[in-house]
């Protein structure tokens, strides 16, 4: 499928004005479209500007505030429930692991459980904004139910990533992001777009048979918990999933297991929710409060370098430290644009129309 290439500035102005149309404040939509353009920087296509279009459905849908008062509505010295009044995930997202931060300067370590709030864009943004304090973060969302837990055939958990961000001192951070499915929903929209298959292990039918359908998922089928099957460990998976939406949404007061609100807004919320929008959770640790910072550092970069330099398996590449991906795509993303396939662009482009504006 043919591609299209973008600068990150002119896809970052491009959001921006898209999110002011929706009626958010300047700070607010510049706030949202560099979270939301992150992603393209660091090759998770899934998770940028080919989801713009459907958080301005949403707020068409009346189900995102434009305008939040967001607000912590529980705390102690070192925790917080954080309310996102209906805003933005990406709004909502960076001002609770503020306060994470915050609270980590002063105690050591910072938790903040995030209720009220809806999509929130990479995990790995928000985890990774605790790196210029000498923290580590952590960032976990529970998601729309398109997860089967192991032997079911219903859908009751999200893809729900996780992502721990660690600071080193020469070397590039640690920033392990990653879904806990075996593959992100946001992967199956790209072999939509690109009409391929799905490997195997990825999804089922609605009677919990192997597909590799990558629209199996309009048709009553799940997405398979990190591992595949139970064989290959998707019981951890399936673990790992319901951990982040505990701590996301039962701690918070959000809506947890089917009850969490689609993304998609032609389906409606479910009529009988226990909670206030989609969770979040998030972690700051201050590094020098376990031992000093010099000393943790030059150990993660002891750590790193020998990961680095671990014997490979003949005729495979380097072996790479998680974050890795990431940071060259944006290296390369950077200098060279952000390739967009032509469904993407055509989606931008009836938004551009729509609100008199235009893509690049």
């Amino acid at each position: 499928m043919a591609e299209k290439i973008f600068s990150a500035d002119a896809l970052t102005d491009f959001s921006r004005h898209i999110f002011l149309k929706m009626g958010c404040p300047e700070a607010d939509a510049t706030l949202a479209a560099q979270v939301l353009v992150s992603a393209d920087l660091r090759g998770i296509d899934s998770h940028g500007v080919a989801r713009l279009s459907g958080y301005v459905r949403l707020w068409e849908a009346d189900r995102i505030n434009s305008k939040p008062e967001i607000k912590i509505v529980h705390e102690s010295p070192s925790t917080a429930v954080v309310d996102g009044d209906g805003g933005l995930g990406l709004v909502v997202a960076p001002f609770a692991m503020k306060v994470a931060i915050e609270k980590a300067k002063v105690c050591g370590t910072g938790w903040v459980a995030v209720r009220h709030s809806n999509h929130f864009g990479i995990a790995g943004k928000h985890a990774m904004m605790a790196l210029e304090h000498d923290m580590i973060g952590m960032a976990m969302t529970n998601a729309s139910p398109l997860v089967a837990p192991v032997h079911s055939v219903e859908r009751l958990l999200g893809t729900n990533p996780i992502c721990v961000a660690i600071p080193a001192g020469e070397q590039p951070p640690f920033v392990a992001d990653f879904a806990t499915t075996t593959a992100a929903n946001g992967k199956l929209e790209i072999l939509q777009r690109k009409n391929m298959d799905a490997p195997e292990g990825w999804i089922q039918t609605s009677a919990g048979g192997s597909s590799t359908n990558p629209h199996e998922l309009k048709d009553g089928g799940a997405l398979i918990p990190l591992g595949s099957d139970k064989e290959h460990g998707s019981h951890k998976g399936y673990c790992l999933g319901s951990w982040v939406d505990i701590f996301s949404a039962v701690l918070s007061g959000a809506n947890y297991g089917p009850w969490v609100p689609p993304f998609v807004s032609f389906l409606a919320p479910p009529a009988d929710p226990v909670g206030k929008g989609i969770g979040h959770f998030f972690g700051a640790m201050r590094v020098d409060a376990f031992r000093p910072t010099d000393e943790f550092k030059a150990h993660m970069d002891q750590w790193i370098g020998r990961f680095r330099s671990a014997r490979t398996i003949e005729g495979q590449g380097p072996v790479l430290i998680p974050g890795d991906p990431e940071r060259q795509a944006e290296d390369v993303r950077l200098k060279s644009g952000i390739p967009l396939v032509e469904k993407v662009v055509e989606d931008l482009n009836q938004l551009a129309a729509k609100y008199d504006l235009t893509l690049g």
